[in-house]
């Protein structure tokens, strides 16, 4: 099993969770993170670490919220490796807690199978 970062992540992107997680299962985008679900041990520290709630269990994911499985494999993949924690958005605050975010990305980063 794994960890999934979902669409609170997007605009925010606190970024707190990649010190936490020991294995360095963390993938970075300019806007958001995902986790890369073949480096993930399930050890679960980054959803304590996360202020943004953006981070759950896979077995736990919502089902609103189920296009970040497919979301977080494939761009973990895409994305380089994010080792240290980087300062969060400037506007990350005033995102958190919108819904809709997967709507403002771009076509290649968004997810690829349709919201319920």
């Amino acid at each position: 099993m794994t960890h999934v970062v979902t669409e609170q992540c997007v605009h925010c992107k606190f970024a707190e969770c990649i010190t936490y997680c020991p294995v360095a299962c963390f993938r970075e985008a300019g806007t958001f993170l995902v986790i890369d679900p073949e480096e993930c041990i399930d050890c679960g520290n980054c959803v304590e670490a996360c202020p943004a709630d953006a981070i759950y269990p896979e077995d736990e994911l919502p089902p609103e919220l189920a296009p970040a499985l497919e979301w977080n494999a494939r761009l973990s993949t895409e994305l380089p490796l994010a080792t240290t924690r980087v300062e969060p958005l400037p506007d990350g605050e005033q995102w958190q807690g919108r819904p809709g975010k997967w709507d403002t990305l771009p076509v290649e980063q968004a997810p690829r199978v349709s919201c319920p």
